[in-house]
Parts: structure tokens; C-alpha cells; sequence
């Protein structure tokens, strides 16, 4: 155990810093291919676990302008304004721009980390022809088979058609048909089916070889996932029912804490992405840059903790709209609030009398003082001044990023009953009324889809996009069509980044 601990250290070690490079990181250097094999002694069974750990390092690796693009178009969140990234505020009111640097440095992450991920299979593989253990290597393949679906899930749902690379040698994209967003999703739904037989019953955070790593329950989670995408709702009910029936996971009752330092390795994460600055207040630091989420001004209550570039924050809709439900711990906990955006929404004679909480200052003592940027931050991206190390003065630094939490799954659950599928983990309502008693709020009977996708929207905003690929899938363009924004169906996907277009001649189609 303390053998995986160390390397995946020292593997993130190798290639954190790119996280780091800021505003200025413009990917736009071909796909190369890239010799993974070269050199390696097969028969060295002890090392074949370094191509996963190396995969896992680019997880935790993702960098930081991926989630913004992602997930910046619901209605649940604007891209800060007045800032220097003109077009990523432009994507945000459905104004796209093909050359944008984001777009080019999305797409060819995920591609460059499908591609490690490919290459982990096949050395595995070679490994387990050599003589290893071949439970143990089948496991190993089934967990880069994971990482890869999340990667091709989160791209083809931003540009909907996709290449399917199915081998580590990027050059093979020359020649690779063009495959329909259900295609794709499908894909995901079948690798998944391999996958899940081959992966440990067990918590991520149960895992003691790789602690947080993949489970059956994570790959499980990513086929329901992509079959919602493709609506087909009785593979949804019977993926995430099967993970509630394991009875493994459960929501933490400090949904405040749930995103700071007590929501690593917590129970109810399903999928994190790590980050440790190894409880020591100098050297080496693996860590996302959470500044994109952070106030330009504030006074934290450590002094000295950095502030940030306020280039993310929840819309006057999703504030309102939590007003309106009596929400606390979730407005609370997903809105920080400055001076500037409450006076804003008391503009609005509705909310012109406030709950006497809200505050610039957080319960944990950080004031956000007016910046020009935004109105309100990102609470979900927020790590209170005091739980940093000490030392450390990096916003948001050692707090983990979550992809996939238990939470989602109950309410997926719950809308793939109210959309006509049987399920085998109890009723649509008391999936609901898990998730609504954790936030204070009374039990629902009888539950719509309408009400089902209410609470997605109070419980996953400003997470992964949620909302907005929501909206999409159900054709709700209204509901995306707010603050002077108007979208309809030629706005669903991004367009294709023209360097990419200009190298893979598939992509014109």
C-alpha cells in the first residue's frame, strides 16, 4: 500500500506543473504519436501496476481550463466578466468561437489522456502475456478502461460526434470514422460491461492499493451516465440501482463540509480527483489551480491565503430560484455572496427582504469583498482560509475536485423511474427525500420528473455542466434561454477546434 502511495506521488510529481502555466497555455502542437513500450522488461510482474498509476496522473492531472469550458453554459452559472478570456464569456451566451485556445486545449487533453490510457491497456496486457497475475491484470484494464470512458463522456458531450481512438498511436485518428454522440455513449455502455466484472465491490475510498482508485461502482456510475445520454432509462435504473443496493455509499450529513478538506475520500464520492500538498507548509505541492474559481478581493480569515481570478460564478436565476425553494445549506454552500451581488438581487423588489444569513462573510470567517469580475463566487470551489495548511497560501490548495458523488446517482435513479423504468432500490421518492433531508427540506410524495430535475438542479450546480446537458437531453431550450441568452439546437455542441479540423480531415465531415 505505502509502494502505490509513493509512486502516485511521484508520478504526479512528473507532470503537475502544466496545471500551473495560467492564462497562457495555448495547446496547439499536433498529436504526435509516441513510442510507450520502448525499452520495457515485461517480465518484471511488480511493475506492471506504473502504466495505471501513470493514467491515474493524468486524472488528477486534468487542467484547470477543462472544467470551466465544460461546464460553463447552464443556467446555473456566467463566466466572470470583464476579464482577459473574452470568448470562454462568449461560449457562456452560446457565441462560439472555433479558434478560441480553450476549445483547442479541451480537446486535445482529453485526447492526449485517452491515449495514455490506451497505451496502459496495452502494456498491461504485454505484462499478463509475460507471466503475471492475470486477475490482476484484467483489473488493471478494466480500470484504464474507466478512466478512458470519463474522457471520451465529457468530449463527446461538448462536441456530440466524436473519433473513437481504440490504440494508443494517435496517427490511427486519420483513419477513424466519425461516430455519433449515441454511438459513442453506447461505446462507453459496452466498454463499462467489460469493465465492471473485472473491478474490486468496493468504495473508492476502500481501496487500500490505490486509495480513491477506480471501483465497480465508479465504472457502473459512468454507464449510467452514458446511457442517460441516450435516454435509455432502464440501463440507468438497473446501473444506479445496483449501486444503491450495495449499500457501500452514503451522503455525508455536512453537505458545507462535503466540499472542503472533510470531502476527501469522503463516502459519498464515487469519482475525485486527488490532490495532497503532503501536510507540509513548503516543497512539493500537487494541487488544482482553484484561482479560476476565486475572488479577485477578499479578507480571508488566515491572513495572507491568495485570492483568485473570478472567472466563474453562479447566475441571479439559480440564486433565485434556491430563494424560492427555502434552500440553506445548499445556497449557502454552492453561493458565496459579496455586498455588491446581494444589493443586486434586492434590486428585484421579490427579494428585496433577504434571510438575515447571507452574508459577504462566509460561516468560516473568509469576507469576499466587491471585485469587478463577479457578483458571487463558486462555494463548491471554495476552501475556507483555515483549512489550509499553514503555510500554504494558494486558493482552494489540497481540496479535492469531484467528479462523480453518490447524490447524483439517487437522483438519476429517480428520474429514470419517472421517466417509465422499473427499479429495483426503492422508489423514486425516497431517492428524492434522501437527498432533500440532507438539505433540511420536507419530504416529497409522488414525485414528477419535473420535480426530480428541480432537486438536480439545487443539489449539482455548478458541477460538470450537469444542468446544462440536463436541459439538452430533455429539449427544455427555454430553460437555457435566460439574461439575455437565447439557445436553440444548432448551439447544443461546440464547434470542432479548427486546428484540429485542419489535422483530422474525418472531423470536416
Amino acid at each position: 500500500m505505502k509502494t502505490i502511495k509513493f509512486i502516485l506521488i511521484v508520478t504526479l510529481a512528473v507532470v503537475a506543473t502544466s496545471i500551473f502555466s495560467g492564462c497562457s497555455k495555448y495547446v496547439d502542437a499536433e498529436l504526435e504519436g509516441e513510442e510507450f513500450t520502448e525499452g520495457t522488461d515485461y517480465s518484471k510482474h511488480n511493475n506492471m501496476v506504473l502504466p495505471l498509476v501513470g493514467t491515474y496522473a493524468e486524472f488528477n492531472n486534468t487542467e484547470w481550463e477543462n472544467f470551466p469550458l465544460i461546464s460553463v453554459r447552464g443556467d446555473d452559472v456566467n463566466a466572470g466578466g470583464l476579464g482577459d478570456q473574452q470568448d470562454y464569456a462568449e461560449t457562456d451566451s452560446y457565441n462560439y468561437n472555433k479558434d478560441y485556445w480553450m476549445y483547442n486545449s479541451l480537446f486535445q487533453n482529453f485526447y492526449k489522456k485517452m491515449f495514455t490510457a490506451h497505451s496502459a491497456m496495452e502494456q498491461v496486457e504485454l505484462y499478463k502475456l509475460n507471466g503475471a497475475n492475470a486477475t490482476l491484470a484484467d483489473q488493471y484494464i478494466a480500470e484504464a478502461k474507466v478512466l478512458n470512458a470519463w474522457w471520451l463522456f465529457q468530449l463527446s458531450r461538448t462536441w456530440g460526434s466524436l473519433l473513437i481512438p481504440t490504440s494508443p498511436n494517435p496517427s490511427d485518428l486519420f483513419v477513424t470514422p466519425l461516430s455519433t454522440k449515441d454511438e459513442v455513449m453506447q461505446y462507453i455502455s459496452d466498454r463499462m460491461d467489460e469493465a465492471i466484472s473485472k473491478l474490486p465491490a468496493a468504495r473508492p475510498n476502500e481501496r487500500a492499493d490505490i486509495p480513491g482508485g477506480v471501483t465497480k461502482y465508479t465504472a457502473l456510475a459512468m454507464k449510467a451516465l452514458a446511457n442517460l445520454e441516450l435516454k435509455n432509462y432502464q440501463a440507468v435504473a438497473e446501473a444506479t440501482g445496483e449501486i444503491i443496493n450495495s449499500g457501500k455509499f452514503q451522503l455525508e450529513s455536512d453537505f458545507y463540509e462535503l466540499f472542503k478538506i472533510k470531502g476527501k475520500l469522503n463516502n459519498e464520492n464515487i469519482w475525485e480527483m486527488q490532490y495532497s500538498d503532503l501536510g507540509q507548509g513548503s516543497g512539493d505541492n500537487f494541487g488544482y489551480l482553484y484561482a479560476f474559481f476565486g475572488p479577485q478581493g477578499w479578507t480571508p480569515a488566515v491572513t495572507g491565503a491568495a485570492d483568485g481570478w473570478g472567472f466563474y460564478e453562479p447566475s441571479l436565476k439559480y440564486i433565485k430560484f434556491m430563494l424560492d425553494r427555502n434552500e440553506t445549506v445548499r445556497l449557502e454552500t454552492t453561493v458565496i455572496f459579496t455586498n455588491r451581488g446581494i444589493t443586486e438581487l434586492k434590486t428585484d423588489p421579490a427579494y428585496s427582504t433577504l434571510p438575515s444569513w447571507i452574508s459577504n462573510t462566509t460561516r468560516s470567517g473568509d469576507v469576499f469583498n466587491d471585485y469587478a469580475r463577479a457578483m458571487f463566487a463558486s462555494g463548491k470551489h471554495y476552501l475556507p482560509s483555515n483549512q489550509l495548511t499553514p503555510g500554504r497560501t494558494d486558493y482552494g490548495t489540497n481540496k479535492n475536485f469531484t467528479a462523480i458523488r453518490y447524490a447524483e446517482i439517487l437522483l438519476m435513479y429517480a428520474e429514470a423511474l419517472t421517466q417509465g423504468a422499473n427499479g429495483s432500490a426503492g422508489s423514486a421518492d425516497n431517492a428524492v427525500n434522501l437527498v432533500r433531508a440532507r438539505a433540511g427540506l420536507s419530504t416529497l410524495s409522488g414525485v414528477t420528473n419535473d420535480q426530480v430535475m428541480d432537486e438536480k438542479f439545487a443539489e449539482l450546480g455548478m458541477e460538470w455542466g450537469t444542468r446544462y446537458f440536463d436541459m439538452v437531453r430533455l429539449g427544455r431550450y427555454n430553460d437555457l434561454s435566460y439574461a439575455g441568452r437565447t439557445f436553440s439546437a444548432d448551439k447544443i455542441f461546440l464547434p470542432y477546434p479548427q486546428n484540429q479540423v485542419d489535422q483530422l480531415p474525418n472531423l470536416k465531415q
